[in-house]
């Protein structure tokens, strides 16, 4: 039976976000998306507009409720090192405590096959990239030496470590993409991959 229109707005985007975290954007078909959410597609069209609107209230869901909890500890942590390995040691955590399809990012898992051509998911997908390589790279950039106290401050950025901490934000995501894609495939390589991640991290890598 459907829902009555004074349903709650947040259960109903948190269950069609499960639905789209374990089929994408494009194999979660409206029946399914009914099933989980309880409401006709008459009530999800009136609420969300479409199908669409309602993928895009479940990815900022996703960002809002999972992605920037976890990241928050590249903040708190004592320096950017060891907010990193935290960060990565807590997926690397989550992976093994996951059981079912719903493993892995919701945004990889949309982002993948035919969906990779749809214009909104890749937008969404590179605007979670940008935020999340950004958290990686100010991390890195706590982390770098303070000039001495009798040395002038430089004038402008210093050009070889940024690239370097560009190319290290690059690399941890690269290793994130990896981590998070396997959990869906071989959840024990994924929690490998993502120690590894950690284990990169460290100061005895930076060099």
């Amino acid at each position: 039976m459907a829902r009555s229109k004074a349903f709650d707005v947040d259960e109903v985007i948190q269950a069609a976000r499960d639905v789209f975290w374990v089929a994408g954007y494009d194999a979660a078909a409206m029946p399914e998306l009914e099933r989980a959410t309880g409401l006709g597609r008459s009530s999800i069209y009136n609420a969300f507009g479409s199908k669409r609107g309602l993928f895009d209230a479940a990815v900022q869901s996703y960002l809002d409720q999972v992605v920037r909890p976890r990241l928050e500890v590249l903040v708190t942590a004592r320096d950017g090192a060891a907010g990193l390995g935290a960060y990565f040691d807590s997926l690397a955590d989550a992976v093994c405590g996951e059981v079912g399809p719903q493993r892995g990012c919701l945004l990889l898992t949309a982002s993948s096959g035919r969906n990779s051509r749809d214009e909104a998911v890749r937008t969404a997908m590179e605007a979670y990239r940008v935020e999340v390589t950004g958290a990686f790279a100010a991390a890195l950039r706590r982390d770098l030496p303070a000039p001495a106290v009798d040395q002038a401050p430089p004038e402008g950025p210093d050009t070889q470590a940024e690239t370097r901490i560009d190319e290290r934000a690059r690399l941890l995501f690269a290793l994130l993409t990896a981590g998070m894609t396997l959990a869906r495939i071989n959840p024990v390589e994924a929690e490998a991959t993502l120690r590894s991640a950690a284990a990169f991290s460290t100061p005895a890598h930076a060099s």
